[in-house]
């Protein structure tokens, strides 16, 4: 092939392959789709309809308003329509009080925080009175996902008092959560001493919940098998990885995450607080292995739990520490604002804040099986949000300087340059989350004092 007759074939190919780059970097088409004087809440959650038709939220009243807010929406991508989903019954300025609200992957399900029916002011809504509320859109039905019981002797497969931020598996058999315990903040109440700590746990579909007693209103029964899955203490030996709370959890990978010996493995992704060998608070990412059986006691005790002891996790539920900062000119995780550790897709990577050398807020990636945190951001002001992963792609979005950027990862962990696919707003976006084909992204932004959904859709 003559020297005239290879540029001629190249150039065209060479236009292709600069038109495509330049393409994936553009500004996405970024239209309001809510207009209401209400908030409407997507919480950081799995918002999109299965068929990315549907966006559903909450309309709470202000940001920790969930025990005021009575209602689940949804609205039409295209058409903008709006469907009320659940509606509570007997609501007042105490609850039962909805919220915090995530479709199922696959199917039409969504899954929420529920407030204790009924609500009063000696009984009003609040983290250990909450459970999950499971609504099937396809049979017009609903019930409780978790169950309840807080008389004693207590029941495993049962858990007592409040679960929070329900967030389905890849496959949609499994709900992930944070915790509080409604015995254990009794028990702090009569003693004075620290009892009530947060943790998280896990319920599984596919396995009976146990039979529940009625408990004067208190008690519930609920469908799916719940336990804990992470040992928190009150007061952790320094330098050691006990942990005091455990929180901003996420599965990791659509389908889990694969080991060095090439097995796969289901598991949650969280950030825990421990103390270092100086008695500074630190905040770094865990990991904790879900067993497929979850009713088979482990060795920290019933998985019921006691008068005087939280539930414990079953056997199997091994808990890992990933990140290892304290020696860093900024340790730990980044706190000053509340983000979830997340993961992407294929379950090799966990993302999350981290401070760069210059104390900016930055995001970090650290492969599951650990190692050293690789820095992925390098922008010059702090991001803003919680890093989301494209469920289709090793594609993840973020939120700096009140624009949406997008970055990609490539099989050996290298990120790409990051871009702006989003305007720069006056105020900060936030609560983004992609659509299920990874087409879409949306987001909430406060127009004139209320919670706005905003879509931006992939040229």
């Amino acid at each position: 092939m003559t020297l005239n007759k290879l540029n001629n074939w190249l150039l065209p190919v060479l236009l292709i392959m600069s038109t495509s780059t330049l393409f994936s970097q553009e500004i996405w088409k970024v239209k309001q789709l809510t207009n209401q004087a209400k908030n409407h809440a997507m919480d950081n959650n799995q918002n999109f309809s299965p068929d990315d038709a549907w966006i559903v939220y909450d309309t709470r009243p202000n940001e920790g308003g969930i025990g005021e807010n009575a209602i689940i929406e949804k609205i039409n991508v295209a058409s903008g329509n709006t469907k009320v989903v659940y509606k509570t019954k007997n609501a007042n300025d105490y609850g039962p009080g909805v919220g915090a609200v995530s479709y199922h992957p696959t199917e039409n399900e969504l899954v929420f925080i529920h407030g204790l029916p009924p609500a009063s002011k000696d009984k009003p809504y609040a983290m250990h009175r909450r459970v999950g509320r499971i609504v099937n859109e396809s049979n017009n039905s609903s019930y409780w996902m978790d169950s309840r019981d807080i008389i004693a002797p207590y029941t495993a497969g049962a858990l007592r008092g409040g679960t929070h931020r329900h967030q389905w598996s890849g496959d949609g058999d499994w709900l992930g959560y944070t915790y509080n315990d409604a015995i254990m903040v009794e028990l702090e109440e009569k003693t004075g001493e620290t009892y009530n700590l947060r943790t998280v746990g896990v319920s599984k579909r596919n396995k009976k919940s146990p039979e529940i007693t009625s408990g004067q209103g208190e008690n519930f029964q609920g469908e799916w098998y719940s336990v804990l899955v992470v040992k928190v203490v009150a007061n952790p030996k320094p330098g050691s990885d006990e942990i005091s709370k455990a929180y901003s959890d996420w599965w990791v990978g659509n389908n889990g995450y694969q080991k060095p010996d090439g097995s796969w493995q289901r598991a949650r992704a969280f950030l825990g607080d421990l103390v270092t060998k100086d008695g500074k608070k630190l905040t770094e990412v865990f990991i904790v292995d879900v067993p497929e059986d979850l009713d088979v006691e482990g060795p920290e005790g019933p998985l019921a739990g006691t008068s005087t002891a939280m539930p414990m996790p079953p056997a199997g539920a091994i808990t890992r520490r990933v990140t290892f900062t304290e020696d860093e000119k900024y340790p730990g995780v980044t706190t000053e604002f509340r983000h979830w550790v997340s993961s992407s897709m294929d379950g090799a990577l966990l993302s999350y804040l981290a401070k760069d050398e210059n104390g900016i807020d930055q995001v970090f990636l650290i492969s599951v099986n650990g190692g050293q945190p690789k820095q992925v951001s390098f922008h010059s002001t702090p991001v803003q949000s919680t890093v989301r992963w494209n469920p289709k792609t090793r594609e993840f979005a973020y939120v700096c300087d009140n624009q949406v950027y997008v970055n990609t990862v490539d099989k050996k962990g290298n990120a790409g340059e990051a871009f702006a696919i989003s305007p720069k707003f006056e105020t900060k976006p936030y609560a983004i989350n992609y659509s299920n084909t990874g087409k879409k992204i949306a987001f909430n932004k406060d127009v004139e004092g209320y919670a706005q959904i905003f879509v931006a859709e992939r040229p």
